[in-house]
């Protein structure tokens, strides 16, 4: 009896051929980045700022649609479980707008955390897809290892750099990810090239 689900070949052989189809999509999507990355970077006080609010909005979006979602609840349990949950992320989301500069702190500590990971993800997919690209896999390596060493770095300053470090995370994972995409369409487009002559 044969399986339905795609082997790790076919899936690698179809995100390539995503990207071959729709590089240029990547390469606007890999400009934008970099063009958002350089402004965190300057401005990365203003950006530490908008980072929060703009999580803030994501939480109170989130606590909104939790009480909204509560009449669904099929028994107290659950009824009593969303209500918690959509009180706290209505709670997180008020407070991080009301006061965007406070709210700093805890959420640069949980985003050095996401780097972190996103680092160690990107250095296993790029070591994982290095046959699928393998002309542009090491800028994916190295993006990973940035990341790590960026999140390392504000670590390293802390609590000194609370204020500014979430801006100029962002700002850098921005320009370096949309390096990162920028030069995989890049490769994909030179690889349409060849294909048709």
């Amino acid at each position: 009896m044969s399986s339905s689900e795609p082997t790790i070949s076919e899936i690698q052989r179809s995100i390539r051929d995503a990207v071959r189809l729709h590089w240029s999509i990547f390469l606007l999507q890999g400009v934008i980045f970099i063009v958002l990355g350089v402004l965190a970077v300057i401005w990365p006080y203003i950006s530490t700022v908008a980072a929060d609010v703009y999580i803030g909005a994501l939480f109170l979006i989130a606590g909104v649609a939790g009480l909204v979602l509560m009449i669904y609840a099929p028994g107290v349990a659950s009824f009593v479980w969303a209500l918690l949950t959509s009180v706290l992320a209505l709670f997180v989301g008020l407070l991080l707008l009301w006061h965007p500069v406070e709210g700093a702190v805890p959420i640069t500590l949980v985003l050095i955390a996401f780097f972190i990971v996103e680092g160690i993800f990107q250095i296993a997919a790029s070591i994982g897809y290095r046959d699928v690209f393998p002309d542009s896999w090491g800028w994916m390596l190295a993006s990973g290892i940035a990341e790590l060493v960026l999140a390392a770095l504000i670590i390293a300053g802390w609590p000194g750099t609370a204020g500014w470090a979430l801006g100029l995370i962002v700002g850098v994972s921005l320009i370096v990810s949309g390096l990162t995409i920028l030069i995989v369409a890049t490769k994909a487009r030179q690889e349409v090239k060849k294909v048709l002559g």
